[in-house]
């Protein structure tokens, strides 16, 4: 049989997850308990004790039958059977009730009630609903009466006080047992915010604690970060260093061509421009979300000034209307979602004529989307645009421009660390590529 409905109704997170476990086996444990004592305990000790009961019942009985008349059946009772102490009352037979008496929640009282009748023929009725007090209707020689004797004689006293004690001690035991398992959770709950920060470009302090297996895991991840922070130094320091050498060659190129002719002149400082941007891509792609701290701005705001620098810079761009219901602030790093942004829309102006940006924002998810008016991507190769260093002869105009293959990947590495995602579609409205930066918030 399977069981997998059954994740629909349970907790995601592990804190709710371990809470379950622990109280589902207390809480049955209590049920399992309780009914046993109730069908054990309770009724087991009522039968005896209602056995005992009926015997003096059948004494006392007798004795008001053998009284010299109706009127002193109370005292006579007295005189002969004190040491009992029961009470016996004639009554009106109007005043006998139609049927047994007990409050709903009487355990012991549905046994007295089938019991009691059985063992003393004479017993009509038997009312239990006075709280200390047993009231017993009988049929005898001097007509109906009304017996009375101590609740306590024929019943425990105070069953509640187990039901009590049980919940009063599972509650202490299960706040004792959440408090531990707290204290337990923490250290995980501190290891999933230093890698989930770390995922995001943020290094937060980390010092392994908790458990032996969750001190293992979380040396495990500092020895992890510990390595990629080293790779990505010495990846850094060798492209950062492989691009200064080779600057001062080209700069030295640039003043050399500046005293040819112009016919000369024009097609070589072109070449030593698109090798200047080349450089300059492998410095972004290296770079990626790696420049700044995360820290909150308006993302309509920022937006808007990416759009208002690259139309300064000649390239036909414009910022469609702001969309979503969000407001508020996000924490985001500006210069890497600057850069990732301009590639978009560079790589949208260089393979087509113009390209729209536009916001979208909600309370949960902040979107940044570059739609452009090019050949576009076909679906099955969006996923091979993403790498570094791929070039789509058949999709994109290389012709157009001097592109080296990063700008998409510099886009999904800078919405990676930020914890979100790079989306490729077909612009519905353009014609052309659509590339969304989707952010959790």
């Amino acid at each position: 049989m399977s069981f997998v409905w059954l994740k629909h109704y349970m907790p995601r997170s592990l804190y709710a997850r371990a809470v379950l476990i622990l109280l589902l086996p207390v809480v049955v444990l209590q049920l399992v308990v309780t009914v046993l004592f109730l069908t054990r305990h309770f009724e087991d000790v009522t039968r005896q004790m209602t056995t005992a009961v009926a015997r003096e019942l059948h004494l006392v009985l007798d004795v008001v039958d053998n009284a010299p008349d109706r009127s002193s059946v109370g005292s006579y009772v007295i005189s002969q059977v004190s040491e009992l102490a029961i009470t016996v009352d004639p009554v009106a037979q109007e005043d006998v009730p139609a049927g047994h008496l007990r409050g709903p929640l009487d355990f012991s009282g549905r046994v007295i009630v089938s019991m009691l009748p059985a063992l003393v023929q004479s017993a009509t009725w038997v009312d239990l609903t006075e709280d200390r007090r047993v009231h017993v209707y009988a049929e005898t020689r001097q007509g109906p009466v009304k017996v009375s004797f101590d609740r306590r004689r024929i019943s425990a006293s105070n069953p509640h006080q187990l039901f009590v004690n049980m919940v009063f001690f599972g509650g202490v035991v299960t706040f004792i047992a959440i408090l531990y398992l707290r204290n337990q959770l923490r250290p995980i709950k501190r290891l999933a915010s230093a890698a989930e920060g770390f995922g995001r470009g943020r290094i937060e302090p980390y010092t392994p604690g908790g458990a032996l297996e969750v001190r293992s895991a979380g040396n495990a991840f500092l020895d992890m970060r510990n390595r990629i922070e080293r790779q990505i130094e010495q990846r850094t320091l060798m492209l950062s260093g492989v691009s200064h050498d080779l600057r001062t060659p080209l700069t030295r190129m640039r003043l050399s061509l500046s005293m040819l002719e112009d016919e000369e002149r024009v097609a070589l400082e072109q070449d030593v421009d698109d090798m200047q941007g080349m450089l300059d891509a492998f410095l972004n792609f290296v770079k990626g979300a790696g420049e700044g701290d995360p820290e909150p701005v308006e993302p309509r705001a920022l937006v808007a000034s990416i759009v208002e620098d690259a139309c300064r810079a000649g390239r036909d761009v414009t910022l469609m209307p702001p969309d979503g219901e969000g407001t508020g602030m996000v924490k985001l790093n500006v210069l890497a979602i600057r850069r990732a942004v301009d590639n978009l829309i560079s790589n949208g102006v260089r393979y087509g004529a113009m390209a729209e940006v536009s916001v979208f924002l909600t309370d949960k998810t902040l979107r940044i989307r570059v739609e452009d008016d090019g050949p576009g991507i076909p679906q099955d190769r969006r996923a091979e645009a993403t790498r570094p260093f791929t070039r789509l002869d058949a999709a994109r105009n290389q012709d157009r421009g001097g592109g080296v293959g990063l700008g998409l990947a510099i886009a999904t590495d800078i919405a990676r660390a930020h914890g979100g995602v790079l989306r490729l579609s077909s612009s519905d409205r353009l014609g052309g590529l659509r590339a969304d930066i989707v952010i959790a918030r």
